[in-house]
C-alpha cells in the first residue's frame, strides 16, 4: 500500500532499500522464492552487455563506482572495465558467484550503469566538440534532484571543466560554479541592469569570476557594453543565454559582441554562451567564444540499454537465444581496435584486457578517482577517434 506523503515527502527510493536489494523488479523476488523452493542455486557467470559485437559506435562507461558499492560485501567476484573507458560491444562487467547471492541486485546494477553511461557519453560528445574551450555542466535542473550527483560525476568523468549543482558538489568533493540567472536581473527591473551587476560584484566572494549575464531585456551588444562600462577591469566575461527563438545567427551575434568589446579596449573580457547547446553548436562557435554551458545534451541523454545475461552455469557455457554463451574478455589494441573474445583463449597479441578485477570474494579491490577517469576518457577517445 502506498505510504502517506507525510512519511515520504519526496518520491525517492532510500539508499538503504538499494543496499538491501529492495530496489528491484518484482520478478526477481519471485525468482528467488522459486529457486529457494526448488533447492536450486547454480554457480553462474553473468555479463553486463549493451551490444555483443563491435559496431563502430563507442560509448563512455560510467556508474562503475556506484555499481561496485552495490555489489561489495556479496560473496561474489566481479571484473569490470574502469570508469572512463570507451567500449564498443562485448561485456563491460562480469559477475561470478552463486546466483541467489546477487539476483535481486540486477535492477539497481543496470540502472547505475545505464543512466550514468548515457550521461557520460553525451558529455564526451560536447567535450570532443570543443576540446580547447571551457565546457561546464548546466543540466542538473533537468533531472530529479536525487540523481544530480550522478549527472555531474558523469560530466566530470567525460572531462567537462566544472559543474553547477551545489549538493552534487558536496557529494563529489567538487566546488560548484555558476554565473547569474535572469531572475537576478529581473529582480532589479528593466533599466536597472547596472545595479544588478554592481550588487553582484559587491556581494559575491572575490574568488568568483565576474561573469555578467547580458541578454535579459535588450540587445546583447547593448547590455554587454553597459556591463563592461559598469564593472570595468573587474569584468571577467559576459554570458549570452539568448533564447533560440530570438537568436537568429548566434555566431554573428557573438562576433558583433566580440568586435565591440575589442574596439573599446575590453579584449580580455571573455564571451561565454549557453542555452540548448549541443556538439554542433559547440563546433560552430568554439573559435569565437571562451566557454560553454551545456545542459540537456548531458543530463537528458538516453540511458545505454545494458542487460545482464547468464553465460555460464555450473561451469558449462549457456545463454538465452540471441546472446553469446561463454565467459568473455574484451581487448583494446594500440590502433584503437575493440575486440571481444572468449576469456580462456588468447586475445590479440598487442591487446590490453579491459575487464579487470573489481571485487574479489566480496571485497572491493579498486579505488575511484574522477580526475584519473577523465584522463583515461581523453586518452581512450583519442585512441578510438571518438
Amino acid at each position: 500500500m502506498p505510504r502517506d506523503a507525510a512519511d515520504a515527502p519526496f518520491d525517492i527510493v532510500p539508499a538503504e532499500a538499494i543496499a538491501e536489494g529492495r530496489a528491484t523488479d518484482a520478478y526477481f523476488d519471485r525468482t528467488v522464492t522459486t529457486l529457494e523452493h526448488a533447492g536450486k542455486n547454480p554457480r553462474v557467470v553473468a555479463e553486463v552487455t549493451a551490444d555483443q559485437f563491435p559496431t563502430g559506435e563507442f560509448e563512455l562507461l560510467a556508474g562503475v563506482k556506484d555499481a561496485a558499492h552495490l555489489l561489495a560485501g556479496l560473496p561474489i567476484d566481479v571484473d569490470a572495465m574502469r570508469e572512463g573507458r570507451l567500449f564498443d560491444g562485448g561485456p563491460v562487467m562480469r559477475i561470478e558467484g552463486d546466483y541467489l547471492d546477487f539476483a535481486r541486485y540486477e535492477t539497481s546494477l543496470l540502472g547505475f550503469l545505464s543512466h550514468a553511461t548515457g550521461c557520460a557519453t553525451g558529455a564526451l560528445d560536447v567535450r570532443r566538440a570543443a576540446p580547447e574551450s571551457q565546457v561546464l555542466s548546466f543540466g542538473a535542473r533537468h533531472v530529479h534532484p536525487s540523481i544530480a550527483a550522478m549527472v555531474e560525476r558523469a560530466a566530470l568523468v567525460a572531462g567537462l571543466d566544472g559543474i553547477s549543482h551545489v549538493a552534487a558538489g558536496d557529494v563529489l568533493g567538487v566546488e560548484a560554479g555558476g554565473t547569474m540567472p535572469h531572475a537576478l536581473l529581473i529582480a532589479f527591473g528593466n533599466g536597472h541592469q547596472e545595479e544588478a551587476w554592481t550588487a553582484f560584484d559587491e556581494a559575491v566572494d572575490a574568488d568568483v569570476p565576474r561573469v555578467a549575464l547580458c541578454d535579459t531585456y535588450s540587445d546583447e551588444k547593448d547590455e554587454t557594453l553597459r556591463a563592461a562600462a559598469t564593472l570595468g577591469d573587474a569584468l571577467d566575461s559576459v554570458r549570452l543565454d539568448t533564447t533560440s527563438s530570438r537568436r537568429g545567427d548566434f555566431r554573428r551575434i557573438v562576433e558583433e559582441v566580440r568586435w565591440e568589446l575589442d574596439l573599446r579596449g575590453f579584449e580580455d573580457v571573455g564571451i561565454f554562451v549557453s542555452g540548448g547547446l549541443g556538439p554542433d553548436e559547440l563546433r560552430e562557435l568554439r573559435d569565437v567564444v571562451e566557454g560553454f554551458g551545456v545542459g540537456g545534451h548531458v543530463s537528458n541523454a538516453d540511458p545505454v540499454d545494458f542487460s545482464l545475461d547468464i553465460v555460464e552455469r555450473d561451469g558449462e557455457p549457456c545463454a538465452k537465444r540471441g546472446k553469446l554463451s561463454g565467459t568473455k574478455q574484451v581487448y583494446r589494441t594500440p590502433d584503437g581496435g575493440h575486440h571481444v573474445g572468449l576469456a580462456d583463449r588468447s586475445g590479440p597479441s598487442d591487446g590490453e584486457a579491459l575487464l579487470e578485477p573489481l571485487i574479489r570474494d566480496g571485497e572491493l579491490v579498486r579505488e575511484f578517482d574522477i580526475e584519473a577517469a577523465a584522463t583515461r576518457a581523453a586518452e581512450d577517445a583519442a585512441a578510438v577517434d571518438f
